[in-house]
């Protein structure tokens, strides 16, 4: 049994050396996949030489459109195509760790009865973990650029233009991600739900090639997912969940904590975390800064890398 790691990386070399090395380290016969926006920071591939099974490609990168799903299909069609062998496939950014041995992870992928584990709900429903009204926004809408960039300031100077999304149904301002909606006609119906969840998830190779093989034949569905807002947290889902092929666990095994921020990004977690993640039977976390506290990763690497001590006396008590 093996498993793929696809990091989809654009900031923070070494932070990305890091995440890379514990995980060859800890799965020597893993294969790693590095796909990195080079935008905006450069990358040295040649610091894995000495390391087999890692591979590094462009990608593409950004928030709130279909640039990182986009980034994860060609991850996977690069996969299939120079026929990298690997029976799950795991997604991570640059700022996710492990929190625990990935033999620990792998053999539960082993044993499991699962096709994937992924967050997955039904957008337009009471069970979803949005409102209704911010999963019509998303997803019956199709948004392009404003055509300018705002400045934090100038975003909390215009929030008060938002109450015009609230008072009428024919477009939508979203400041967060510059862009302007206009109602439209969705694929969606009885037959082919709107599912909705986290973009993070560990899927079997089955489920990998459903997807891709379902992206090459539907550019309607892929063409619709590239307009509208925030696609990373629908497509999968939606894709996979309406073939109706696969037995899907809701757990995506992946440890975050949005309890302090609003603006959809995960707190970066720090050594006071360190308690919490040790009790988790999540497999990864994040997210994490090296540069504002690198000691969180010492930790986690005692219990990652199984290294043959004692817990941190700090850790423990924290």
């Amino acid at each position: 049994m093996k498993v793929c790691y696809l990091l989809q990386t654009h900031t923070n070399q070494a932070q990305i050396y890091r995440l890379v090395r514990t995980l060859k380290t800890s799965s020597p016969g893993a294969e790693v996949l590095v796909s990195h926006d080079f935008t905006n920071c450069n990358f040295d591939g040649s610091v894995f030489q000495d390391l087999s099974g890692v591979h590094l490609i462009p990608g593409t990168g950004g928030r709130g459109d279909f640039s990182i799903v986009q980034g994860y299909l060609d991850a996977v069609n690069w996969l299939l195509s120079h026929q990298i062998e690997f029976d799950w496939l795991i997604n991570l950014s640059g700022q996710d760790y492990p929190i625990q041995p990935l033999s620990q992870i792998e053999q539960f992928l082993a044993q499991t009865s699962y096709d994937g584990f992924l967050e997955y709900f039904e957008v337009f429903s009471k069970q979803s973990h949005w409102s209704i009204r911010e999963g019509y926004t998303r997803y019956l809408y199709r948004y392009n650029p404003l055509g300018f960039e705002l400045t934090e300031w100038q975003r909390q100077i215009l929030t008060p233009l938002k109450l015009i999304n609230y008072i009428q149904p024919f477009f939508r301002i979203n400041l967060s991600y510059n862009l302007i909606g206009f109602k439209t006609s969705a694929p969606f119906d009885e037959n082919f739900v709107c599912y909705g969840g986290s973009y993070f998830c560990t899927l079997s190779r089955k489920c990998i090639q459903y997807l891709h093989e379902f992206s090459q034949s539907n550019p309607d569905i892929v063409g619709y997912y590239k307009h509208v807002c925030v696609s990373d947290e629908s497509f999968i889902q939606t894709v996979l969940m309406n073939s109706q092929l696969f037995n899907l666990g809701k757990d995506s095994k992946r440890y975050f904590d949005f309890s302090t921020t609003r603006n959809g990004r995960p707190r970066v977690l720090t050594t006071s975390d360190y308690p919490s993640l040790s009790k988790s039977n999540a497999h990864f976390a994040r997210k994490f800064d090296m540069a504002q506290d690198s000691k969180i990763l010492d930790f986690l690497d005692t219990k990652i890398l199984q290294i043959p001590q004692a817990e941190p006396q700090e850790a423990r008590t924290l």
